[in-house]
């Protein structure tokens, strides 16, 4: 049996320097601390959009995630498709035989919930501190603007300025870092 979901996101990344003052203000505010895990990313070149395969320390089953969104600084929408994967190693021994491996990302998530929004305080290796949000919406321009607008409330709120935005995947950061040394 496969588990699948499919959904439109609005999201977005920063680059921040001190996790623990907006775990301070996620403390404040009332969110909601989901749990931390020790996730490995597996991105591999895809025809178009971005496909990885994530696994989380503890955890016998992996998820397959394909996406597709702008590369801006600022709230985007994101088209994702999720599957849950039963057999890990194997799939990702395919994987790895059909794709090329771009990219892995390994990092230590914290996850928050606070009035519909999922957000990630992220320490990723190579990469430095990260803070993302990720809402899912409907996909009509007007629930796209409602949405956008209230991440980007949420980042008034956690002091997160628009120039720390980043555009990238922590997929492509690792691959653009790892092509210039």
């Amino acid at each position: 049996m496969l588990h699948k979901t499919e959904h439109t996101l609005i999201e977005l990344k920063a680059k921040v320097d001190d996790l623990g003052i907006i775990r301070e203000k996620l403390t404040k505010l009332g969110a909601e601390n989901i749990g931390t895990f020790r996730q490995t990313d597996f991105y591999f070149d895809a025809p178009k959009g971005r496909l990885k395969l994530r696994e989380v320390k503890g955890k016998d089953k992996a998820t397959l995630v394909y996406y597709e969104r702008k590369d801006v600084a600022e709230p985007k929408r994101s088209n994702v498709f999720i599957l849950e994967i039963q057999e890990p190693t194997a799939f990702k021994t395919l994987l790895n035989k059909i794709l090329k491996n771009k990219a892995t990302v390994d990092k230590i998530r914290e996850i928050y919930r606070y009035q519909g929004t999922q957000i990630h305080l992220d320490t990723v290796k190579e990469l430095g501190t990260f803070i993302e949000f990720e809402k899912e919406t409907h996909t009509d321009p007007q629930a796209i603007s409602r949405s956008k607008q209230a991440l980007e409330k949420l980042m008034e709120k956690l002091g997160i300025n628009s120039k720390e935005l980043e555009k990238l995947s922590y997929g492509d950061l690792i691959q653009n870092r790892q092509s210039k040394s």
